[in-house]
């Protein structure tokens, strides 16, 4: 296969994988590597990123500011899904991989290579992430999963690798957990993390203080929304990523967002994470109490029932499938009347929806008054309640029937 490969990109991010990954390519296919960085909020991550690429030997390091189209783009959309996977996952890594993979295929195409290549492991959902999204936006290009063919089988070999050739990286024995960090999230796993019993360690987290530590007294905050999307925050509108970083330093000093899961695999296994996610916890729920005053019942129930399928789609790596683009469409209908204000309190690990008011509101105290009033007449609800009865009622006359008389 290495005569076929002309030119590889790779999706790097100058950790333990990708910088022993890009040296191994280099050595393997005996070609030009470009190394592709997508800044979505990795912070000081990237810093000398370019020059590690280039002192490794790659023939160009490509860094591109992806942070608003990550929030826009790929963040915003799930938000008004409410999409969350099994629970409690808010899906940061998997909305990150497509847009990753979409512009790691442009620079292949820009600079005509032939072949793509990513860092993740053989086990894990990243690969399928990144290659299903090869697959769709450039079924042309090969693909080069080192995870799946090379003999170094462990983080520690990599380490040891990596000692070898020299090239720096921040992983060690004593330290040996994976990090990825974006805009929406931080996720720790693997290394000391395996064990579902252990608590992870205090000083592993980057995102928020605990919430022992937290300020003793709440903080208010003020989200305004648009068709569904935040817009502002406390009177002073922000683009998109720059409201999440907002919320993020006000999540994060508040405690919030801190998940420890065990998550099914799309692949087969249960897997241990831990998360942090504060700006991206305040904001759906948040939306999620705009939406109970401007959303029609029958609309906010369809569209609950389908946000298992819509997480499952985003976390299995399908971005880019028809069945993803239909699905999209039905939840950004949804959203038309999703504008409004609502007020929370951050406080030590929680945010509570204080208030929510809007102009599209469908609440009507009028209504829902238990005071007197004169648009609902209470009496209509007995006939009400024996036409949706009359089902139970005939079925509980035919048991008796069933039963005989004195059953």
């Amino acid at each position: 296969m290495s005569g076929e490969i002309k030119k590889i990109v790779l999706a790097y991010s100058g950790g333990l994988d990708t910088s022993v990954i890009l040296k191994w390519l280099i050595e393997t296919y005996d070609c030009p590597v470009i190394a592709f960085a997508a800044d979505i909020g990795q912070g000081e991550e990237l810093g000398g990123l370019k020059e590690k690429g280039l002192d490794s030997g790659a023939a160009k390091v490509v860094v591109e500011d992806l942070k608003e189209d990550f929030v826009r783009d790929y963040v915003f959309p799930a938000f008004r899904a409410n999409a969350v996977y099994e629970g409690h996952y808010l899906l940061g890594t998997s909305l990150a991989r497509p847009l990753i993979a979409k512009h790691q295929v442009e620079v292949a195409q820009t600079e005509g290579a032939n072949a793509v290549s990513h860092g993740a492991t053989g086990k894990g959902n990243d690969q399928v992430r990144f290659e299903l999204a090869y697959h769709a936006l450039a079924p042309g290009l090969k693909i080069i999963a080192p995870w799946r063919v090379w003999n170094l089988s462990s983080r520690q070999l990599l380490m040891d690798y990596a000692k070898e050739h020299g090239i720096q990286v921040t992983a060690t024995r004593e330290k040996p957990y994976s990090m990825d960090r974006n805009m929406l999230h931080v996720s720790y796993e693997g290394g000391i993390l395996e064990d579902p019993w252990e608590s992870p360690p205090e000083e592993m987290f980057t995102m928020s203080v605990s919430p022992f530590d937290a300020p003793d007294r709440p903080e208010v905050v003020e989200i305004l929304f648009e068709r569904g999307d935040p817009v502002a925050v406390n009177g002073e509108r922000l683009s998109p990523a720059e409201l999440l970083a907002k919320l993020n330093t006000l999540g994060g000093r508040n405690g919030i967002g801190r998940v420890d899961l065990v998550e099914n695999r799309f692949v087969g296994m249960k897997s241990r994470g831990v998360y942090e996610t504060p700006g991206g916890t305040i904001l759906r729920v948040a939306h999620m109490a705009i939406e109970s005053i401007t959303m029609d019942r029958e609309v906010m129930h369809l569209r609950d029932s389908l946000v298992p399928k819509y997480a499952e789609l985003v976390y299995y790596g399908f971005w880019f499938s028809p069945e993803m683009k239909v699905l999209q469409t039905m939840i950004d209908e949804t959203q038309e009347t999703v504008s409004g204000t609502v007020r929370l309190e951050l406080y030590k690990g929680h945010s509570r929806v204080l208030g929510r008011k809007s102009d599209m509101s469908l609440y009507r105290p009028d209504f829902a008054t238990f005071e007197e009033d004169q648009v609902y007449r209470q009496q209509d609800a007995e006939g009400f309640i024996r036409l949706n009865a009359l089902r139970l009622r005939i079925q509980a006359l035919m048991k008796q029937g069933k039963r005989g008389p004195d059953a």
